[in-house]
């Protein structure tokens, strides 16, 4: 009963293979390039052109970004809150523009609290100064009256308890001297202590209203009212100069063929045109993760070319062969391509594979080797 099974089951499978071959199932379908296309007699073309092999520069496309070539990043130097946003996006600045107000409450108080005690040090010190003028005045005195004393003493019309007591006294008024003049020079490093303290505080409120550092452009803005502002928090991104440039990555085979000084092409997609570039910087350490290179390119001024746009930077890295044929002479119905070519004194249409564009004409990856004759209508529709 097994075997039965089996065998019914293996004959099941070749009808089933018969049928899947006999459809047509197991064919690739994927028309050879080169193949003579089915036809039946091609009118003569109304110009003819000499596929010609060429050599051409092989170009590595190192993907990167434009962006400005100084880019100044806003941020606030005290922590406070935003209470108005002056610019917007794209909005021309001027050196010391006001671009962001926070709140300065709190900074106004500190600035107020710090004059006042400016304010008191100056007084500690106006009385300092009183007290060594009244402590000089007595040094003097008993000064004078001691060096008197002394000549009497001497010529013993004073005795020596009054010499003594007057020489108690001047030393007395000396060390009262030397104490208000300790208290002068504290009284001013308070003042200058308080000072700074004023200083300080006008910093601080000044710090409330971010000014522009440079003329540019708001390229960015992060920030709005009723934000909470604090050091190392980015606001703003303003482009303070007006060149760009593409920052693309290149990859460490290729790094060897970029030098600072190198003019390169650029392609910027958004565009549809090219640039040409000069190469500023390489950094010269690899992303240990994408094994790429950092290289920085200055752009030529370029109309509707903004920061953030998508570009390849063109290195030529050698050169190859290939087959160029005009690309008028390349025809498209859906996917495939075909080229009309003269074979045996007969016009037949063979399938090709196009790629690269060289100005007028067109790479054929396949289905031409060269010098073969190929013929196009200038003015048909279809070609590419």
């Amino acid at each position: 009963m097994t075997k039965k099974c089996i065998l019914v089951a293996m004959l099941g499978a070749v009808i089933m293979f018969l049928l899947l071959w006999a459809s047509g199932y197991f064919k690739s379908g994927i028309i050879e390039n080169g193949r003579i296309v089915s036809s039946r007699g091609a009118e003569d073309p109304a110009r003819t052109a000499q596929a010609e092999v060429v050599s051409v520069p092989v170009v590595y496309e190192a993907v990167g970004t434009v962006r400005p070539e100084t880019e100044a990043s806003i941020e606030a130097q005290v922590t406070g809150k935003v209470l108005k946003v002056m610019v917007r996006s794209g909005q021309k600045v001027a050196k010391g523009d006001p671009l962001i107000v926070m709140d300065s409450r709190e900074f106004e108080t500190r600035l107020e609290s710090a004059r006042q005690g400016l304010k008191s040090a100056q007084a500690s010190e106006r009385q300092a100064r009183e007290a060594i003028n009244a402590a000089r005045a007595d040094a003097d005195t008993t000064t004078a009256t001691w060096k008197r004393m002394k000549k009497l003493f001497a010529n013993k019309v004073a005795t020596k308890d009054e010499l003594e007591r007057v020489e108690g006294a001047y030393l007395k008024a000396r060390a009262a001297l030397a104490q208000a003049e300790d208290g002068l020079d504290a009284a001013d490093a308070r003042v200058r202590q308080a000072r700074k303290g004023v200083e300080e505080a006008e910093i601080g409120l000044g710090y409330t209203t971010i000014k522009a550092p440079a003329d540019g452009e708001v390229s960015k803005r992060m920030v709005e009212a009723g934000d909470l502002a604090f050091p190392g928090k980015s606001l703003l991104l303003i482009q303070t100069g007006g060149v760009l440039r593409l920052e693309a990555l290149v990859r460490e085979g290729v790094i060897g063929k970029v030098r600072i000084g190198q003019k390169l092409d650029v392609d910027i997609q958004a565009l549809g045109e090219r640039a040409e570039a000069v190469v500023e910087e390489v950094v010269p350490s690899a992303d240990p993760l994408t094994r790429t290179f950092l290289v920085k390119a200055g752009l030529e001024p370029l109309p509707g070319l903004y920061p953030g746009m998508f570009g390849r930077l063109l290195i030529p890295v050698g050169e190859k062969e290939v087959v160029l044929v005009p690309a008028r002479a390349v025809f498209r119905v859906g996917q495939l391509e075909t080229v009309l070519t003269s074979i045996n004194g007969k016009w037949e249409p063979i399938y090709v594979r196009s790629g690269a564009k060289h100005g007028q004409k067109l790479e054929i990856l396949s289905g031409l080797g060269g010098n073969e004759t190929v013929g196009f209508n200038p003015v048909a529709e279809g070609g590419l």
